[in-house]
């Protein structure tokens, strides 16, 4: 790349609002490799990719490549007493549909194949309209959508899940791995690649420059002009909205200074994911018949199976994802609620690392139900051995989306205005 255009893609200087605890700042421009976080709460604001917008876009047809590939052809096959069945990606949601858990291969299809495949697909169109001349107004409502669908896009969480069926399967069938395993395993590194490599600040600045050329000639006007920003949560462009308008400029997204209603709906999702964290963990989630016995097994039944098997890394795994995570998410998002509701003013720092940590890990809890779907369509040997995955997934699918959607729900920056609020009522009564 000459320097020039090296030159072009560094992003100018900015106002963000942190979205951890919504402090205005102004962000300097980054040279490639550098980082600027929220000198209140730690967030990071702009973190500079080393790499090119053309390296995305590389990347991005390489993976829509590997995840057609994977698509089309056989992940696993099993064999055992002479027969041999065959399973693909689209085998494990079939073999739900069968079994009347047609809402739960809905969401294995969904996160597995349709989020990955318009994320990929919406980020190419964007990249390689990007060059045109005068690209068109309505590729920001397309990268918005890319934005949104990243956290649904789960291909490395269900490589993880494939890797926890095939050691399974170990000891009960030979099993081998096939054209699409190997595609799968090299989808995720190149869409683990890909995210790292992509600075979408620096794709909304060349949309800035190409398709309002007047933005860069705003800017230093907008930095100065601090009363009454609002941070766009798609785009992150910090605006002054004129009297009568509510969309961000740059987007075209409904602007809220804070997201609405954040408590009462994250509150709503939280005790549902509560009421259904329960049949998750007492009904089977999965069911071994093997020379026509078996029994139902629970998550946790699942996990002491695994420690007799003296499979202790993926037992380890599989209480993380599947009980650990699950049990923190929900306790975290209530301390957190409960900790604004009351305007406690102490470890705000440590409160919007924990939400942090709660929005990153919330997707690993997929693993378990990758491996029921995939068990399911590989294992059905009649009376030999048959593996049926039981009506616990589904509560346990629940739980996840449920609480993956109230981290989203939840606003980290309630937390840091009660606190506020608390401390100028103490200083208040302190003065009277």
């Amino acid at each position: 790349m000459s320097r020039a255009s090296a030159e072009r893609e560094i992003v100018a200087p900015r106002l963000h609002e942190c979205r951890g605890c919504g402090l205005l700042q102004s962000v300097p421009a980054l040279l490639p490799g550098i980082s600027a976080h929220c000198r209140r709460c730690g967030t990071t604001l702009h973190r500079a990719r080393r790499h090119p917008l053309e390296h995305s876009l590389a990347l991005t047809v390489a993976a829509l490549i590997l995840l057609v590939v994977m698509c089309l052809t056989t992940l696993m096959s099993v064999e055992t007493a002479g027969i041999v069945h065959r399973a693909g990606l689209f085998s494990g949601p079939v073999e739900l549909v069968q079994r009347g858990m047609t809402a739960l291969a809905i969401v294995v299809v969904f996160v597995t194949v349709g989020a990955p495949f318009g994320k990929l697909l919406g980020t190419l169109y964007v990249l390689v309209r990007l060059r045109e001349a005068r690209p068109p107004r309505h590729l920001r409502r397309v990268f918005v959508l890319v934005e949104r669908l990243t956290p649904w896009s789960m291909i490395e969480v269900f490589v993880l899940g494939v890797l926890v069926a095939y050691v399974k399967l170990g000891d009960l069938v030979t099993i081998n791995l096939n054209t699409g395993v190997f595609a799968l395993f090299a989808l995720t590194f190149i869409m683990v690649w890909a995210d790292g490599a992509m600075d979408h600040e620096a794709v909304w600045d060349a949309l800035d420059r190409t398709t309002r050329p007047d933005a860069t000639r705003r800017r230093p006007q907008a930095l100065r002009r601090v009363a009454g920003a609002i941070g766009c949560e798609s785009c992150g462009l910090v605006s002054v909205p004129a009297p009568g308008e509510s969309h961000c400029p740059r987007c075209d997204s409904l602007l809220h200074a804070r997201k609405p209603n954040s408590l009462a709906r994250t509150w709503a999702l939280v005790i549902a994911s509560a009421v259904l964290y329960v049949p998750a963990n007492l009904y089977p989630v999965l069911t071994v018949v093997q020379l026509g016995a078996g029994e139902p097994s629970t998550i946790l039944g699942g996990v002491r199976e695994l420690i007799s098997s003296r499979m202790y890394p993926l037992a380890a795994l599989v209480f993380f994802a599947s009980i650990a995570v699950p049990m923190l998410k929900l306790v975290g998002l209530t301390v957190m609620l409960v900790a604004t509701q009351s305007g406690r003013a102490g470890w705000l720092r440590d409160r919007t690392r924990l939400y942090h940590v709660v929005r990153f890990i919330g997707r690993w809890s997929m693993i378990d139900i990758f491996m029921e779907a995939l068990l399911g369509a590989l294992v059905r040997f009649g009376s030999v051995i048959t593996i049926e995955p039981g009506i616990g997934a589904v509560a346990f699918c629940g739980v996840v989306i449920l609480t993956m959607l109230a981290a989203e729900t939840f606003d980290p920056r309630l937390m840091w205005d009660a606190a506020l609020r608390t401390t100028r009522l103490h200083r208040h009564q302190a003065s009277v």
